[in-house]
C-alpha cells in the first residue's frame, strides 16, 4: 500500500507550521524527510500516525482518508515510532512488544502462538530477545529504542513512520536499523537529521524547510553542495562512497572554504 500527503497544510496560532506539502512513499519505499530544525518535519509525521489533524490537505493510504478511519483500522495501516515514545510503566520487554499486537486482537484476547512467535522473532532480528523478561526502565536508551521499533514492526503495519529512530543508538545499531528498515516491507517514512544516514539508507528523499518542501528525489539529486548550503547553511563537499556509491557529506567547518 502507498502512502501519500497531498498538499498537507498545519496552522497553529495563524502560523503555518507545514504548508502544502505533497509526498507519496510506495509500498516498499524508504523515503526520509530532512531538514532544519522547526521545519515541519516531526508535524508531518505527527498527521500520519494522526497525533494531529492536518488543517487542510489529507494523508491517505492507498485510497482511504485516515481522518474517516476508526482508530483500530488506521492503527493496523499506520505504526509509529517517535521521539516521545516513553513507557512509564516498568513492563517487561516481551510485554511491550505485544502491546503491538493490540489494534489486532479485540478486548482482553490473549496473543496466540502465531502472534507469540512473531513477538519472539521480532525480538531475535532486533537483538533484544536476551532482554524479553527485563523491566523496559531498566534499560539503556539505545536498548529502549529498539524495543519500541520491535512494537511497531509486530504492528504489521502497511505504513511505518519512524521520528529519529537512530537516537542513542551506537553506529552498529544505527546501521543494522536502517538495513532493516530497507527491507522491512512497508513504506517507511522516517526523519533523520544525519544527511549520510539518509544517503544511505533512504530510496528517495524529500527537504523541507520553514514547512515547505524544498524538493524531493534521490538522494544523488537531492544532496548536493549548493542545496546543503541553501537549507542548512554549512558548506559541504559531496563525494561518493567509495563501497556504495552512496552520496557521502564531508563538512567544512572554515565558513570561508
Amino acid at each position: 500500500m502507498d502512502l501519500r500527503l497531498d498538499r498537507l497544510t498545519v496552522v497553529t496560532d495563524g502560523r503555518s507550521l507545514v504548508h502544502e506539502l505533497s509526498l507519496e512513499v510506495a509500498e516498499g519505499q524508504v523515503v526520509g524527510l530532512v531538514g532544519p530544525n522547526g521545519s515541519g518535519k516531526s508535524t508531518a509525521l505527527r498527521c500520519v500516525y494522526r497525533a494531529l489533524r492536518p488543517t487542510r490537505g489529507t494523508v491517505r493510504v492507498n485510497d482511504d482518508d485516515l481522518t474517516r478511519l476508526t482508530p483500530r483500522r488506521s492503527a493496523r495501516l499506520v505504526a509509529a515510532m517517535t521521539q516521545d515514545g516513553s513507557v512509564d510503566l516498568d513492563f517487561t520487554v516481551e510485554e511491550v512488544v505485544a502491546l503491538g499486537r493490540a489494534p489486532h486482537l479485540r478486548g482482553n484476547q490473549a496473543l496466540g502462538r502465531a502472534e507469540r512467535d512473531l513477538c519472539r522473532e521480532t525480538m531475535e532480528r532486533l537483538g533484544i530477545h536476551h532482554l524479553a523478561r527485563r523491566g523496559i526502565l531498566t534499560l539503556s536508551g539505545g536498548e529502549r529504542q529498539r524495543v519500541l521499533l520491535a512494537r511497531a514492526l509486530v504492528q504489521e503495519p502497511k505504513v511505518l513512520v519512524l521520528d529519529e529512530p537512530t537516537n542513542h543508538l551506537d553506529v552498529r545499531h544505527q546501521i543494522e536499523l536502517l538495513r532493516l528498515l530497507r527491507g522491512a516491507g512497508p513504506a517507511v517514512l522516517v526523519v533523520l537529521h544525519d544527511l549520510n544516514l539518509a544517503a544511505a539508507a533512504c530510496d528517495r528523499i524529500g527537504v523541507l524547510s520553514q514547512g515547505r518542501l524544498v524538493t524531493a528525489g534521490t538522494p544523488e539529486q537531492v544532496l548536493t553542495t549548493d542545496l546543503v548550503a541553501d537549507v542548512f547553511g554549512v558548506r559541504a563537499t559531496v563525494v561518493p562512497h567509495p563501497l556504495t556509491g552512496d552520496p557521502q557529506l564531508l563538512y567544512s567547518l572554515d565558513p570561508s572554504r
